[in-house]
């Protein structure tokens, strides 16, 4: 009897991992931002040179912010060609943040500039792809290619929430990047949630709600 089809969608189905690998350019695929209450989800491809290799590849939570930047700038000058995306605080809200996550990989893979014949993503999820595709767990402190994924999507989160943090210093975005710190949750008590939060993510709503019934009671 034939299996029940699954009603899973495609990119959550687990692709069956070949014994082989096909000839051609390997991509390298990670995000950074997806437990923050602010910002959007940013995701880096990168498909590195063999002739061209950078020490010091680790998964970007592991290094300095001295060395990510270094190293950001690294993967840069040598990679064959990378390309960084993102989902905005939108689209996280509409669709959800595994889904929007997956959209901000998508992108960043179309993006490049070389057409890899494989990706490599880190976790155990795969976005909707044109290609082969691999999930590996823990991927960015294994493989040089997502390594180096995970350092350009972090960097290039954190200048775009330094950016924020211009626009909106009193939530200190500079400081935490948008993540649940005491800082941050005391500054969403304070004046609520502002146009770039994730009004999806159940302590932004609490938080704004609370700060919306002291405003209102204070007469403001």
């Amino acid at each position: 009897m034939p299996s029940k089809k699954s009603s899973r969608p495609n990119w959550l189905a687990e692709q069956t991992v070949l014994s082989w690998d096909p000839l051609g350019l390997i991509a390298g695929v990670d995000e950074a931002g997806r437990g923050p209450l602010a910002g959007p989800v940013v995701a880096a491809a990168v498909i590195l040179d063999e002739l061209k290799p950078i020490a010091g590849l680790n998964d970007s939570k592991k290094l300095s912010e001295r060395k990510r930047d270094l190293l950001a700038q690294e993967i840069k000058a040598k990679a064959l060609c990378f390309s960084i995306a993102q989902a905005s605080v939108e689209e996280i809200d509409s669709m959800n943040i595994l889904q929007a996550t997956m959209l901000a990989m998508a992108r960043a893979v179309a993006g490049l500039r070389l057409k890899p014949v494989k990706a490599l993503i880190d976790g155990n999820r795969i976005p909707k792809l044109d290609m082969i595709a691999e999930a590996i767990v823990q991927g960015d402190a294994k493989v040089a290619c997502i390594s180096a994924a995970s350092i350009l999507a972090k960097t290039a989160r954190d200048a775009l929430m330094t950016t924020l943090h211009d626009q909106y210093p009193q939530y200190a975005f500079a400081t935490h990047k948008g993540y649940g710190t005491a800082i941050h949750l005391d500054a969403l008590r304070v004046h609520g949630a502002s146009p770039v939060h994730r009004r999806s993510f159940k302590p932004v709503v609490a938080l704004d709600t609370e700060a919306r019934h002291r405003q209102s009671g204070m007469g403001l």
